[in-house]
């Protein structure tokens, strides 16, 4: 059996774990199976894949040598995995050296001793990981697609998902209690301009937002200087700046 090895990416770590964690206790559970490489990447839904993402996927593997499958695949648009994510269902090989398909892939294969194979893709909205068991005899792993090996994929990819959104949700909430404890100050700032320019509101929140992007600082901040300056000494800069201020 191959020792492991991680491969670093985007993802933190409890995701980076939890790949982890099922490539290795697969390895375990199967007597056939010589290693194993899971990958995550983005999906919307069964059958999609990534093609309409950037195309990178986080890989984690229970051995170095094992990342060349996968890398010849991604380099190459073809092979199992991509197979399996288009199709959403599982892909197997019994005998590489008597499959044809994917010439890049089965060659690497080959060259690394595998001569089986089985990859099993999970999809959830917005995200899809695949499980891709390796063995060195043919035939050894065409039963691996059942029982235990795909309810352990399901269960793993399910807690990636939950971990996805609940960072998304502490995102969401970060963000909100940002904006509430802004707004008063963008208000205060916009009752400002609209008396240094006497423009109404929405010429007054454009005034800042102008500012904020022509400036590259947060619209926040902008506001946060007017306020602190009450405007004073700003009027040339904010009626230069204002939209259409060439028309005044």
């Amino acid at each position: 059996m191959f020792p492991e090895q991680e491969y670093e990416g985007p993802e933190p770590a409890s995701t980076v774990r939890k790949l982890q964690q099922l490539a290795d206790q697969c390895v375990r559970s199967i007597p056939a199976c010589c290693g194993a490489v899971t990958t995550l990447g983005d999906g919307t839904g069964e059958g999609d894949g990534d093609r309409d993402g950037d195309g990178e996927r986080r890989v984690s593997a229970t051995h170095p040598d094992l990342a060349a499958l996968v890398s010849v695949q991604l380099d190459s648009g073809e092979g199992p995995i991509r197979t399996a994510l288009d199709s959403g269902e599982p892909v197997g090989t019994e005998d590489l050296l008597t499959d044809e398909r994917w010439p890049d892939y089965r060659a690497t294969a080959l060259g690394s001793g595998v001569r089986a194979g089985m990859t099993l893709p999970f999809h959830r909205t917005g995200m899809a990981v695949t499980l891709t068991l390796y063995g060195f005899r043919p035939g050894s792993l065409k039963l691996a697609a059942h029982g235990g090996v795909a309810l352990l994929g399901e269960e793993i990819t399910a807690g990636i998902a939950r971990d996805r959104r609940y960072r998304a949700a502490l995102a969401e909430a970060g963000q909100l209690a940002t904006a509430l404890r802004t707004r008063p100050v963008i208000d205060q700032a916009g009752g400002i301009v609209m008396h240094v320019l006497g423009c109404d509101a929405d010429e007054a929140y454009g005034v800042l937002r102008h500012v904020s992007q022509l400036t590259n600082r947060k619209l926040a901040d902008v506001a946060g200087h007017v306020v602190r300056t009450r405007g004073r000494g700003l009027e040339d800069d904010l009626a230069r700046l204002a939209p259409g201020a060439g028309h005044r």
